[in-house]
């Protein structure tokens, strides 16, 4: 790969004003100009990132942090965050911490090493030394969906707890009475949101609940699968089912499947999120919709802002609560008995 002091020997001209032809620093003739871009086609030169960041102080990246991509609530995210930071010129760059503490701090030193201009972090737990990175971090962030404590910071998620209640009232209406719930990790905060929103919704309801239709697993098909072979084989099986996510409940009804539980006809299945896949289950998954795509636009919009002010005007810190919605489609129903 060329460097720029060989631009700068082929077009005969210093390194200097290749960096004043790459950067708009300083008005450079229009022959000297189209002579330098014709040898930076010519050899393919890319211009360092960091190195011009030294200049202007800013690298035009954001760096991004999840606990897994793999899930598609997080894919769908990202892609909104994306497109957002391209139409105004930004660069993502994405880890994925894996739901790993460790894996988490080693990613964000190796962000804040590239001299980020911003970060978005979905955080995999908290722990003190999270707190320590991101307190002495001197670039903008956006919390998304997990506070940090003691880092004060914009932070945006969807009303988790509304969208269990929901969830759990729109089952209640239908007739059910005996409604479990999956719930995910119980040391998140989205997961003991969306439950206390289940328990809401079960009290207005006047239904007792029983602790044995709460099943705490992880947010994967595997979770969901595990989790509703152990709610099935219950002496008295719940008619309905509240899925903390939409990858649960699918996976929650493979095993009603090979449990020989039709579903809805035996048993009613509502998920979280509304990922794409969702819409292609069998059957079709009735689920709470997050405003996934317009989230990441607006995480995007507001990092972006808080950046074009660095060193400048104080923006106050914001918290946005998003709300989600029902979408009805073929895996509830009501109870037999109705």
């Amino acid at each position: 790969m060329a460097t720029m002091k060989q631009v700068a020997e082929r077009a005969g001209v210093s390194t200097s004003t290749v960096s004043h032809v790459i950067n708009n620093t300083r008005k450079v003739s229009a022959e000297v100009r189209e002579r330098v871009l014709g040898i930076i086609a010519e050899t393919r030169y890319i211009p360092s990132a960091v190195a011009r960041s030294l200049k202007n102080d800013r690298t035009h990246t954001i760096g991004m942090m999840v606990p897994n991509s793999s899930n598609p609530y997080f894919a769908e995210l990202i892609q909104g965050i994306e497109d957002a930071a391209f139409k105004l010129s930004y660069n993502i760059i994405l880890c994925n911490a894996y739901d790993d503490p460790v894996k988490q701090a080693a990613y964000l030193r190796v962000l804040l090493e590239k001299r980020i201009d911003g970060l978005i972090l979905v955080a995999s737990g908290a722990d003190a030394t999270l707190a320590e990175l991101l307190s002495t971090a001197s670039v903008p962030m956006v919390l998304v969906d997990r506070e940090v404590a003691g880092v004060e910071a914009d932070f945006i998620e969807s009303n988790h707890e509304e969208g269990g209640y929901l969830a759990t009232r729109y089952l209640v209406e239908l007739g059910h009475r005996r409604i479990a719930c999956v719930s995910g990790p119980a040391d998140l905060q989205p997961s003991r949101d969306r439950v206390a929103g289940y328990l809401q919704a079960l009290r207005e309801a006047d239904i007792a609940f029983d602790p044995a239709c709460l099943v705490h697993s992880d947010f994967t098909s595997e979770g969901g699968f595990n989790a509703f072979r152990q709610l099935l084989q219950l002496p008295t099986p719940p008619t309905a089912i509240f899925a903390s996510n939409d990858l649960m409940a699918i996976g929650g009804i493979c095993a009603a499947a090979e449990a020989k539980v039709r579903v809805p006809e035996d048993l009613s299945v509502i998920g979280y999120d509304d990922i794409a896949l969702a819409s292609y289950s069998t059957p079709r998954l009735t689920t709470m919709s997050q405003p996934k795509y317009a989230m990441g636009e607006l995480i995007t919009q507001l990092l972006l802002a808080r950046i074009a002010r660095t060193g400048g005007e104080h923006l106050p810190l914001r918290r946005e609560l998003l709300h989600t919605t029902l979408v009805e489609r073929q895996s509830t129903a009501p109870p037999r008995s109705h």
